[in-house]
């Protein structure tokens, strides 16, 4: 439990550029918000699309970054990136020793996520560490912009239910979307996922 949400809390959002299924790996963005206000940093770091490597390689960058000290949540846009590239936010947790948060726009359908997973012949394991992410919980945010309340959904790690939806409600300023996100996102899409040289 976080004892103090100051409005100022420095958040990291992480989310993926747009990327082919042929592609070998993707962009991850993580942008550092000071609360719903300014950006105080951008990290990145690739990971391989419907690869297993997204919990180490957020954790590394984050764990590597000159403004690890200031962070003090990291949220996610779900826990799925690159495809199937699935966060254990538990471990992400553990590494980090950060809370972490995935906001989900909407609803999943679990029951097809599931049916996806068994393309791959690993998917009980991938699909072990969907269900360890633990209840997908509801959050009704009131946001100025809009002048009315909207649901998001969200999964935690190491943090409360009441404080993640205090942090939800304190970040989405400009939108329903909390801002470390909607920025991270907006970043994204202009980017395109590119082949490292060989």
């Amino acid at each position: 439990m976080l004892r103090v949400i100051k409005p100022e809390i420095r958040i990291i959002g992480w989310d993926d550029a747009p990327f082919n299924f042929n592609d070998k790996d993707t962009l991850l963005v993580g942008v550092i918000c000071r609360g719903g206000v300014q950006i105080d940093g951008m990290l990145s770091t690739r990971i391989a699309v419907d690869g297993k490597d997204a919990t180490d390689k957020i954790a590394a960058s984050i764990n590597a970054s000159s403004h690890r000290e200031q962070l003090r949540v990291i949220m996610l846009d779900g826990i799925t990136f690159g495809g199937f590239n699935i966060v254990d936010i538990g471990k992400l947790h553990e590494k980090t020793r950060l809370p972490v948060i995935a906001v989900i726009d909407r609803k999943p359908d679990m029951k097809a996520i599931k049916k996806s997973l068994s393309k791959f012949a690993d998917n009980r394991e991938r699909w072990k560490t969907i269900a360890t992410a633990g209840n997908i919980k509801r959050v009704e945010v009131k946001n100025k912009v809009l002048d009315g309340r909207r649901a998001l959904y969200y999964q935690k790690a190491g943090i409360d239910d009441y404080d993640c939806e205090r942090i939800i409600n304190l970040t989405s300023v400009n939108s329903v979307i909390p801002e470390p996100l909607r920025m991270a996102h907006l970043i994204c899409t202009g980017l395109r996922s590119e082949k490292r040289p060989a």
